[in-house]
């Protein structure tokens, strides 16, 4: 009687415990499942890497960009990037090189050579990055021969160049002689602009007597223009393939006293050249919209991340800018 007095309590007590788990696991799985918190997407990274923002065409095309990411906060973040000069390619390799160590998840590059920033653009696409060229065109034998899609969005630099090259030609006769100062050789709007100036002067009739290369920059521009005016006490003209160049241009026919004599356009229409169209101390320029040209980048880089459609090129407005006064 003992020993069964002694059994009773612990089988009671073996019995509540299962009856406690039971009602413990039962309670777990009645209880009802709270969802996951969902991650908030985050919006697309956007690089854009440009050239020399020494540059007024440059620094217009990056303030463009953050104007236009103020004026959509939400709709992306922007990354401004550029060089310290025209030609310095080893510095933009390593800033693209850098936009893909951050995973970003677009640029937007105007490439300092049309040839040199492809391999460095390709590791970028095989990364899954989308990348947009603007300004400079990347040699399309060269992209097609790497298997990748790498649309261009801006204008049609020849075409740009041959109406600015018209509005000489109609100022000048038949015979005359012009000189035309390029930008970077290996650059693929230098050699549409050169090839634009060409067939407007080459319709009219007009002799182009010097074709050099003044790598965009103005202070080269000014030395090359002076050597050119030097060798050729006939010439008419001096067709610049872009605004800072001009200004070159301008400050050495001022210096040879020949301001009244030889006529002077660019490309770009940045605001010191627009002011000497003005003026009448250059005749003509191109506007092709820099302050804008980032933003058909980044609207078009956003629409491919949004779609994943396949990239296209798209074309971008180019105007000749002459004085008001004519």
């Amino acid at each position: 009687m003992p020993r069964h007095c002694q059994c009773l309590p612990r089988r009671r007590l073996l019995g509540g415990l299962l009856l406690a788990l039971a009602l413990t696991a039962c309670g777990q799985q009645d209880a009802p499942q709270q969802p996951a918190a969902e991650a908030t997407p985050q919006p697309p990274r956007i690089a854009l890497v440009m050239k020399s923002l020494a540059n007024e065409f440059f620094t217009n095309m990056a303030d463009g960009a953050r104007a236009h990411q103020a004026a959509n906060p939400g709709s992306y973040e922007l990354i401004v990037n550029g060089i310290r000069n025209e030609s310095d390619l080893a510095q933009q390799v390593a800033l693209v090189e850098q936009m893909m160590a951050t995973g970003v998840d677009a640029i937007v590059i105007a490439p300092a050579d049309s040839r040199g920033l492809l391999p460095v653009a390709r590791r970028a696409v095989a990364q899954g990055i989308v990348v947009v060229n603007i300004d400079n065109r990347f040699d399309r034998e060269l992209v097609a021969d790497m298997g990748i899609d790498i649309p261009f969005v801006g204008p049609d630099n020849r075409e740009g160049a041959r109406k600015v090259g018209e509005v000489l030609a109609a100022a000048l006769a038949p015979g005359d002689q012009v000189a035309i100062i390029g930008g970077i050789p290996g650059a693929f709007n230098a050699q549409q602009r050169q090839a634009g100036f060409e067939d407007a002067m080459r319709s009219a009739g007009i002799e182009v007597v010097s074709i050099q290369s003044a790598d965009w920059e103005q202070a080269r521009a000014a030395s090359v223009a002076s050597a050119i005016l030097g060798e050729n006490p006939d010439l008419k003209a001096l067709l610049c393939a872009n605004d800072s160049m001009a200004l070159g241009a301008v400050a050495a026919v001022r210096q040879a006293g020949r301001a009244d004599q030889v006529l002077v356009v660019g490309f770009d229409n940045i605001s010191a050249a627009n002011t000497l169209v003005q003026s009448g101390e250059m005749l003509a320029t191109a506007d092709q919209y820099g302050d804008q040209l980032a933003v058909f980048g980044i609207e078009y880089a956003l629409e491919i991340l949004a779609t994943g459609q396949a990239p296209q090129d798209r074309n971008t407005p180019v105007d000749v800018v002459v004085s008001s006064a004519q």
